[in-house]
């Protein structure tokens, strides 16, 4: 399996201002559903940043988002080990299928993959 990406994702109701504060910082939006707007950097544009205000189909706000090849094998491998899923493994509509696990810190993991 290959990890194509890491984002982090920052809870927020201040969408605007974070879109303000990280372009200082070289980054854009390069994605924006209204509870979800997502930041890239100008440069390299696998570095990024999500600003949440809740997630539109899914019980919580993950902590960290992890875009892999082969979402299915993950999510397998996740079950395999007894890992909790704490959101099972769909399609969203726009665009991605993912599910969400809790690591041993307790955060919560949206892993995903674009669909093609």
């Amino acid at each position: 399996m290959t990890v194509r990406r890491v984002v982090p994702n920052v809870r927020s109701e201040a969408m605007r201002e974070n879109r303000e504060f990280y372009g200082l910082l070289g980054f854009e939006e390069a994605m924006n559903q209204g509870w979800i707007m997502t930041l890239a950097s100008t440069t390299d544009p696998t570095a990024q940043i999500s600003v949440m205000t809740h997630d539109e189909t899914a019980p919580v706000v993950p902590d960290v988002s992890v875009e892999v090849d082969d979402v299915d094998a993950a999510y397998a491998a996740m079950c395999d080990s007894g890992a909790e899923i704490v959101h099972s493994l769909r399609d969203e509509e726009w665009g991605v299928r993912r599910f969400f696990v809790r690591d041993p810190n307790g955060r919560v993991i949206n892993v995903l993959s674009h669909r093609r």
